[in-house]
């Protein structure tokens, strides 16, 4: 078959829904200042779906280094990439800083987070290790895996019995290939909110051989006295061989770093494709970077501001009988029952009747017959805004358990273009 028919046939999990929930449901526009409100098909609603953390995106002094950084380097500055001609002292500052502030000897900037683990996880290996990893993990991470040429297995989800099974099946393997074991997991799964067990994976390094890769995307700001993730959290952050960060996320920018022993760091500084051979972070990521990181560290009062929005929305949820599962972070999913006609309806009058907007979560993404609803609270949500939530999500789940929501996925933009 042709390629291009092959693919008209099937658009893919998601591409199957595009043309009734695009600009919607998929690839919805929020527009107006990065905030617990924002503006949603013309009406101001609580935004439950930005990874805004800890609120830097608007803050002055952030907005004050990006605008300033961007008018005396523009956008442009360096060229080229690092190896050749992308190298300057403020990237090595801030690589240094953010090795130093997740208790590790050195670090390395990335260009992008998602690619950047992806090139990390296949500089790393060579065709004789094998790679274990949780069956939960980040997309970034299992397109990384696919790349690897030897041999690869999944351990359920955060299940330390099957991880040692498979820990086991893999030093086997190992023991005939001459090659090594290397372990990758997550110190925030950004679904369920869960930390990934990260000390008691630390601990089978007594038992058997292996190195321990984390991405710590979503607790890198969050978790840890001052925010130093997950790692340090748990108290095994000396167990972590590489260390994972993302730009994406508190640091409310773009870009990431990875951070480990020196000399090891270097090897990948000189091996991973997707920096070698592409464009150094712009100049004002950089400054942005420097003035994000000194807030991180020099005011926890954005961190607690964080913590007391998770906690008053978790413990909300819970008293009104949510299922919100085993997050034991900021990420809070809603897990509710029904199907994606009722999810999309539910959603669509979350937005347009409540003024709430949030993440939805469908088959095939998860089960079939499950819902999850993903709120993000971050440093700059209110309690007004936690209590008006609440109160549209106990309205809205009533609905659903009568079932009064139809079997049809209504997309109100596409009803509009068709008005017009």
């Amino acid at each position: 078959m042709d390629i291009f028919e092959r693919i008209r046939a099937n658009m893919g999990p998601l591409g199957q829904y595009a043309e009734i929930a695009e600009g919607y449901y998929i690839f919805p526009k929020l527009t107006g200042e990065i905030g617990s409100r924002m503006m949603f098909n013309g009406k101001e609603v609580i935004c439950w779906s930005i990874n805004n953390y800890l609120g830097l995106a608007n803050h002055p002094e952030v907005r004050k280094a990006d605008a300033e950084s961007a008018a005396e380097w523009g956008m442009a500055y360096p060229m080229g990439a690092r190896l050749m001609t992308g190298e300057t002292a403020q990237h090595i500052q801030l690589e240094t800083e953010l090795a130093h502030y997740v208790h590790k000897e050195a670090g390395c900037l990335l260009n992008f987070g998602y690619q950047g683990m992806v090139s990390c996880i296949d500089s790393l290996v060579s065709r004789r290790d094998v790679i274990v990893y949780d069956a939960e993990s980040h997309g970034c991470i299992i397109d990384g895996v696919r790349l690897h040429m030897g041999k690869r297995i999944a351990f359920e989800h955060n299940n330390m019995e099957s991880f040692e099974k498979q820990l086991i099946r893999a030093v086997k393997l190992t023991e005939e290939s001459g090659g090594s074991v290397l372990v990758i997991s997550e110190g925030v799964f950004g679904m369920r909110g869960d930390q990934g067990k990260l000390k008691e994976i630390a601990a089978f390094k007594s038992k058997y051989p292996f190195r321990f890769l984390v991405d710590d995307a979503h607790a890198f700001g969050t978790l840890g006295p001052n925010g130093e993730g997950a790692g340090v959290e748990q108290g095994c952050q000396d167990d972590i061989d590489i260390y994972f960060g993302t730009f994406a996320k508190s640091f409310a920018s773009i870009g990431a770093f990875i951070a480990g022993p020196k000399d090891i760091v270097t090897f990948l500084r000189y091996n991973m494709r997707s920096q070698v051979f592409a464009k150094s972070l712009p100049m004002p990521l950089v400054i942005g970077g420097l003035k994000r990181l000194e807030l991180m560290k020099n005011h926890p009062e954005l961190k607690e501001a964080l913590w007391k929005n998770v906690n008053s929305l978790q413990s909300g949820l819970r008293e009104a009988g949510f299922d919100i599962g085993t997050t034991n972070s900021p990420v809070t999913p809603v897990f509710l029952k029904g199907h994606p006609q009722e999810a999309s309806q539910m959603v669509h009058d979350l937005r347009e009747n409540h003024r709430i907007f949030c993440s939805m979560v469908i088959y095939p993404i998860i089960p079939k017959g499950e819902i999850l609803l993903r709120l993000i609270p971050t440093a700059v949500h209110t309690q007004d805004d936690i209590d008006k939530t609440l109160e549209a999500l106990k309205i809205v789940n009533t609905k659903l358990l009568n079932g009064e929501y139809s079997t049809d996925i209504i997309n109100p933009l596409i009803a509009q273009e068709a008005v017009a």
